[in-house]
């Protein structure tokens, strides 16, 4: 998934749920996608960390959270 359809995708999630923060959004979205997307995430966190090993959820949670803070900032 490019960065561009994440953050489409966790527009979409915020819009369902409003009155969570980020990190609950993202962690929303990463269940919705499903296993081989959370992989993937996880996968291209860790990998822009530099590291082999760790929790695959919030290795994916994180990959979300970067892509849109990223974002944010770049808009600032």
């Amino acid at each position: 998934m490019r960065d561009e359809e994440l953050i489409v995708e966790f527009a979409l999630t915020l819009l369902d749920h409003p009155g969570l923060d980020l990190e609950e959004i993202a962690a929303l979205l990463v269940r919705r996608v499903g296993p081989e997307r959370m992989l993937e995430f996880a996968a291209q966190n860790l990998a822009d960390r530099g590291e082999l090993r760790g929790a695959l959820f919030d290795a994916a949670v994180e990959r979300v959270m970067r892509v849109v803070l990223a974002l944010r900032d770049a808009q600032d």
